[in-house]
């Protein structure tokens, strides 16, 4: 068989393949969801992803799914989600799992486990070493069904007012910060609370907070605190990799076809693709132009970070004594993990 005759083939057998799935796509009721975004759609990564999920979709669907992208406070105060979605007073929002800590303890680990895995590893142990159901379970107890939906690469620790020469330098210091993290500086004498994108800014330059962290050099830059602070510190230890996901209401997911619902699965999947190769590719430049306005990039003393993760140790043992799904959730993980190692240390460069 020639070559053209092959590619004929093939071609008629995808067409084939196809029709099934274009008829049952012509059939389907149009679908007009609300997203409430907590990150505004400029913010890089954070922003850009949620607002693309919009896009993607739409275009996918030839315009008959829709999700309408609203800016954080547009419908609701973006730290309402988690009751809007499970009551349906909104179809969708777009965080990460982390901000729900308050809610379910367990679900800060799938997007800010301290100390925790890179992307590879926490992608093998959500879909193949029991993650997703843990994550589902979690989601479904609230009337919600959710899935990553985009992410960010390793986090920068954050940004000082003053330099952290020692662990004693963490007393005292009022800090915004995110999920299990902030436990750990709080195990250490700071102070933290958790703040939007928008409040970052003016809440430095006030004095409300002597530290901030938030994402990576390149949604940081956009946020401009290199204009008020100049230590920058690194490496993210509290996030090495976060999953963005997709909050649903569970009856708004039930409501679409097999095929919508697939639809949803190839955005956010394409999503997660795009987040973390934009995010790898954007921080060198953006290192860059933050040095050039006088910031000082350091990095974490191995004392430091060995005090850091002994205090995230103490905290994931308490964590795991009051909660049984953070217990579960954190015993999966590390059993994934210990086993994950043998491979990671033969099959990679250890550079």
């Amino acid at each position: 068989m020639t070559l053209k005759r092959r590619l004929m083939v093939v071609a008629a057998a995808m067409s084939v393949l196809a029709l099934p799935m274009v008829s049952a796509s012509a059939e389907d009721k149009p679908v007009r969801w609300k997203m409430q975004s907590w990150f505004p759609s400029k913010v890089p990564h954070a922003g850009t992803t949620g607002k693309d999920i919009e896009t993607k979709l739409k275009a996918i669907s030839s315009g008959k799914f829709r999700v309408q992208f609203y800016e954080p406070g547009a419908l609701i105060p973006p730290k309402q989600c988690f009751e809007a979605v499970s009551k349906g007073s909104v179809q969708a929002c777009w965080s990460t799992p982390a901000y729900w800590y308050g809610k379910e303890p367990a679900m800060a680990l799938f997007s800010a486990a301290p100390f925790g895995m890179e992307w590879p590893g926490l992608m093998a142990w959500f879909y193949y070493g029991g993650g997703k159901e843990i994550y589902e379970r979690l989601y479904a107890k609230h009337n919600m069904y959710a899935l990553p939906c985009g992410g960010m690469i390793p986090e920068a620790s954050g940004w000082f007012k003053k330099e952290i020469n020692s662990v004693e330098d963490f007393k005292g210091l009022r800090m915004r910060f995110l999920g299990l993290g902030a436990l750990v500086l709080e195990d250490l004498g700071a102070s933290t609370m958790l703040l939007g994108a928008a409040e970052l800014y003016p809440s430095l330059e006030r004095g409300v907070i002597d530290a901030t962290e938030f994402a990576a050099p390149s949604v940081d830059k956009a946020l401009g605190l290199h204009e008020i602070v100049k230590y920058y510190y690194f490496p993210g230890w509290h996030q090495p990799a976060t999953i963005y996901d997709l909050m649903i209401n569970l009856d708004s997911w039930k409501a679409l076809s097999p095929a919508q619902q697939a639809m949803v699965h190839s955005v956010c999947g394409d999503n997660v693709r795009q987040a973390i190769a934009m995010g790898e590719s954007m921080q060198a430049d953006s290192l860059d132009f933050i040095k050039g306005k006088g910031v000082e990039v350091r990095k974490w003393s191995p004392e430091i970070l060995s005090a850091l993760e002994k205090s995230w140790q103490k905290v994931a043992a308490q964590e795991s004594d009051k909660n049984a799904d953070f217990k579960e959730t954190w015993e999966s993980m590390q059993a994934f993990r210990k086993r994950y190692k043998t491979w990671l240390d033969i099959g990679y460069l250890q550079r």
